[in-house]
């Protein structure tokens, strides 16, 4: 999972650099990657499915425009977006451009994006990556039944039955695959 989100965070800034050099089929490859995110900013904001859809297009044709002004030093390519959309949102609600159901100005002001920011999502993807190379230091009967357990949804009982062992030697295993999991974990931090 790590790896996957630090690929898209890689491609969508490759992207986003390409499109500032004014290569047009990175701005596809931007909306494929942004289009929902950036879309529930603006609806969040408006309370119009169309006039999000209205902003949204306002969003990328000034990205096509502005694009050169992305600086991936001082943010993450989503988080720039973000914003972008964000302020395309209130500039709608400014103007006077948007039909009844979005929310007042004063109200949308400080609505934020609910994401989690870039480095939240970093770091949880890092403690992610880290849990799952300490499972793979556990013996596989542990590390198979912790992963059944937790995020497998089954109980210890079902395991038990399952691997037609005792319920306590069942917990057993588990326990001494959590002592160990534990201590690898610690030992990363």
């Amino acid at each position: 999972m790590a790896d996957v989100n630090e690929t898209a965070r890689q491609a969508l800034k490759a992207a986003m650099l390409r499109l500032a050099r004014g290569d047009r089929s990175a701005l596809e490859e931007i909306y494929r990657a942004t289009e929902v995110k950036l879309f529930g900013i603006c609806y969040r904001i408006l309370g119009d499915r169309k006039e999000a859809e209205d902003a949204l297009q306002d969003v990328y044709v000034n990205l096509w425009q502005r694009a050169d002004r992305y600086d991936p030093e001082r943010a993450s390519p989503i988080s720039w977006l973000a914003t972008f959309a964000r302020n395309r949102a209130l500039d709608r609600l400014r103007t006077g451009k948007v039909r009844a159901g979005a929310v007042e100005i004063d109200e949308a002001a400080p609505i934020a994006d609910t994401a989690p920011l870039a480095d939240k999502l970093m770091i949880d993807a890092e403690r992610e990556a880290r849990v799952h190379t300490c499972l793979e230091t556990l013996d596989t009967n542990q590390r198979e039944n912790i992963r059944e357990a937790f995020f497998g949804g089954r109980t210890y009982v079902e395991l038990a039955k399952a691997q037609d062992v005792p319920l306590g030697t069942m917990k057993s295993w588990i326990r001494r695959g959590l002592a160990k999991l534990k201590a690898c974990l610690e030992a990363g931090e």
